[in-house]
């Protein structure tokens, strides 16, 4: 793979003047940039709203994801722009709506960095008010279902987990180290057995869904799509929700997913590994002292859980 011709951008640089005569080619000749605007969000990546025109008038509604955080090169990265591809080329069947590929630079070689010009959904960031939650989650929950039916998902990188345990530290602002041991003991040991295997997100959380109107209308953010466990996708959800609204809704999801799905037996050893996932901690991605004691929480009530589950 090559690497990008420049060094990437750093924190959300606007895109070059390379980068935007590309998308304005990408459209055909005589097309142009009309709006660029930064999206929140995004790890390893950095993402914008553009509008784009073409010479008869048309206008596009795409998005840039530009591989352009600092940190390793495109040729180190453990999800390269060519894992998205491969997944939007999947979820093109897929029944919730995901975003289309438009054009791909994966290499850098005509941007500023590795990216993908893709169509932007309509919708906005989950907001739901308190009486909304349930039907929220059984929408959150039957997207999900749909995702885990893609076709193709052999062709996918198999899943893997985040942290290889390599080294066992609890977050810097825990309150009860010997509850992460646990946990680290416990994701140390054989994960379950049984199941098939599917297409699955590997970071499904409420900020990776558009709404609107009360309706989920896309999931988007595929660059770590992979062939794995669907609890991961279910563990990965529960935690997420946990930290915003309580264990209690974390909960709710598990019993909307099982009614959308009729037979999900879900094991805590995924919610335990979900957590652990998050460590260890770098940079901005350390975990917050408030988030750390909810995340305490709600680890305590999955080891616990595993207590009375026959492995």
């Amino acid at each position: 793979m090559t690497e990008p011709s420049a060094p990437p951008p750093h924190g959300d640089a606007h895109p070059s003047q390379a980068t935007l005569r590309w998308i304005a080619n990408c459209l055909g000749a005589g097309s142009r940039v009309k709006l660029v605007r930064p999206l929140p969000g995004g790890g390893t990546h950095v993402n914008h709203a553009l509008l784009v025109e073409t010479r008869s008038g048309t206008v596009h509604r795409l998005v840039l994801r530009r591989w352009a955080r600092p940190g390793p090169t495109i040729a180190d990265l453990e999800f390269p722009p060519e894992r998205e591809i491969a997944a939007l080329a999947l979820l093109a069947r897929c029944e919730v709506a995901t975003p289309a590929l438009v054009a791909a630079d994966p290499s850098g070689a005509y941007c500023d960095a590795p990216a993908l010009l893709i169509t932007r959904l309509v919708g906005h960031p989950p907001r739901p008010g308190p009486d909304d939650l349930p039907e929220y989650l059984i929408q959150l929950a039957a997207a999900l279902l749909a995702i885990h039916a893609v076709d193709g998902a052999t062709t996918m990188p198999p899943y893997a987990p985040y942290n290889g345990l390599d080294v066992r530290l609890p977050p810097r602002h825990a309150l009860r180290p010997a509850l992460w041991a646990q946990a680290f003991d416990v994701a140390a040991g054989p994960a379950p057995g049984g199941g098939d295997h599917r297409f699955i997100h590997r970071d499904y959380h409420p900020d990776n869904t558009l709404w609107s109107y009360g309706r989920l209308t896309g999931v988007v953010d595929w660059s770590t799509a992979s062939y794995g466990p669907p609890a991961v996708d279910v563990a990965a959800m529960r935690w997420n929700l946990a930290l915003r609204y309580g264990t209690q809704l974390a909960e709710g999801f598990l019993t909307a997913f099982r009614q959308v799905c009729g037979d999900h037996e879900h094991d805590p050893y995924w919610d335990v590994r979900a957590v652990l996932d998050l460590l260890p901690e770098r940079g901005e991605q350390a975990i917050g002292k408030p988030h750390v004691s909810l995340l305490e929480d709600y680890l305590a009530s999955a080891l616990a859980r595993l207590g009375s589950v026959a492995r």
